[in-house]
């Protein structure tokens, strides 16, 4: 073979010899999902805008303690027109002012004050939303993650009964052919190998479904292939009964509404507060006369306190309104309380039940997988009937499925037993 002759062949096999289109298969651990979703989740994105939205409106709040400074300029010309006896005459003015106010709040019956803390209430409030959202997002992301672990472990499993069928069918057409088995036991064959054909494109469909969500957990944009790497092992098993009240009282959800309850309190304060007079302070210094650049100087101090009289029951209304919160509040939380003790302990039992289903159907398949290759052999020999045989067969099949059902039915009840603790997207299982 000449050199020009080779090198024809190895530029046809570089260039035409591969699809175009294919791409790497990305293989991502939890934790690398984990570091995904906390950095692009539209949610926690969202969590911590709000964060950051209620410490803005603190420093609005409390930028009412501070001195308030405003300047102005002025300049204007003004017509006067003048009727006497002997006729009109107008006259034209200019004036020219410039200066500098200060306003200082001294007492208000400590109403503002009483707003920041209530804006700090909110922030804590505000934090314990981000936290109850990671909490929300972990499950979202975990349940996705292990769905596409069972997924591909179900492709692995129709895979495997797909072999297996089709090694029963080899099986029986020869013994059809040679007279020993009915065309029935055929038919039935053929029928359990077309059942799994149509069970691998299921699968296959199951799993594209799982990686796109996993995807969207993730807080990707764009699709891309991907394999979830990970056991089906539960590790935060959680044998000893925990102290459930403890654990409500530890969870974000909770911690929201007792800072929301405390905001309202502020607002009670707040609220009462309008009964007092407010007391303020203001000076100033300017210039002004007819010329620009104006050289009267005018300095002035004062102090103003003012109190309204009749506001038609607004202030009354407004405590009534702020109590009626507070209420509502206190009310949520005892509510929200009694709620996540018995989440809690549902929770925990589950886990519990699913752990030790997963124990009990370990013992199956490994009984289920001795008694298929007991009949197969017997089945060869002609010592069972294809009735029997095909029903230990049917029982293997539906034992794996089942096991793996198990399973991922154990991380998912791991996954909400997490969640009802109130753990964020960093916590490490």
């Amino acid at each position: 073979m000449s050199k020009y002759l080779r090198f024809i062949i190895i530029f046809l096999l570089l260039f035409t010899g591969f699809p175009s289109n294919v791409r790497a298969e990305e293989v991502l651990t939890w934790q690398d999902c984990i570091k995904e979703a906390a950095k692009n989740h539209p949610d926690l994105i969202s969590a911590q805008e709000g964060v950051k939205q209620s410490e803005a409106s603190k420093k609005i709040t409390a930028s009412t303690l501070f001195p308030q400074i405003d300047s102005s300029v002025d300049a204007s010309r003004t017509k006067t027109t003048t009727t006497t006896s002997a006729g009109r005459t107008s006259r034209m003015a200019n004036s020219y002012s410039y200066g500098v106010t200060g306003t200082q709040l001294l007492f208000d019956g400590f109403k503002t004050a009483d707003n920041v803390k209530a804006a700090s209430e909110d922030i804590k409030a505000a934090q314990y939303n981000y936290k109850y959202t990671s909490s929300e997002v972990r499950l979202r992301l975990r349940t996705a993650f292990i769905d596409v672990l069972k997924a591909q472990e179900l492709l692995n499993i129709t895979q495997e009964i797909y072999n297996i069928r089709r090694g029963n069918l080899e099986l029986i057409t020869l013994r059809y052919e040679s007279g020993l088995e009915h065309k029935g036991a055929l038919l039935n064959a053929q029928a359990n190998l077309a059942q799994a054909e149509f069970e691998i494109s299921q699968a296959k469909r199951t799993l594209e479904v799982a990686q796109r969500q996993l995807i969207k957990e993730m807080g990707r944009t764009q699709r891309s292939l991907l394999r979830a790497e990970g056991a089906f092992k539960v590790s935060d098993l959680a044998l000893e009964k925990p102290d459930f009240e403890t654990l409500a009282n530890n969870n974000p959800s909770l911690g929201k509404l007792i800072a929301q309850k405390n905001s309202a309190s502020f607002g009670i304060k707040a609220a009462q507060a309008n009964f007092f007079p407010q007391l303020s302070a203001q000076t100033g210094a300017s210039r002004s006369g007819a010329r620009f650049l104006p050289q009267n100087d005018q300095l002035n101090a004062g102090v103003t306190l003012s109190f309204p009289l009749f506001e038609g029951g607004l202030r009354l209304a407004e405590i009534d309104q702020a109590k009626s919160i507070f209420n509502q509040a206190r009310e949520n939380e005892r509510s929200t309380r009694d709620g996540l003790i018995v989440a809690l302990e549902q929770t925990w039992a589950s886990l519990q039940d699913s752990v030790g289903t997963v124990g009990v159907q370990k013992k199956f398949l490994d009984a289920a997988e001795e008694r298929a290759k007991i009949a197969e052999a017997q089945y060869s020999l002609g010592l069972i009937q294809f009735d029997n045989w095909t029903i230990i067969e049917d029982d293997l099949v539906n034992v794996k499925k089942t096991f793996l059902n198990a399973q991922a039915n154990a991380l998912l009840a791991e996954a909400n037993w997490i969640q009802a603790k109130g753990e964020t997207l960093e916590y490490a299982d």
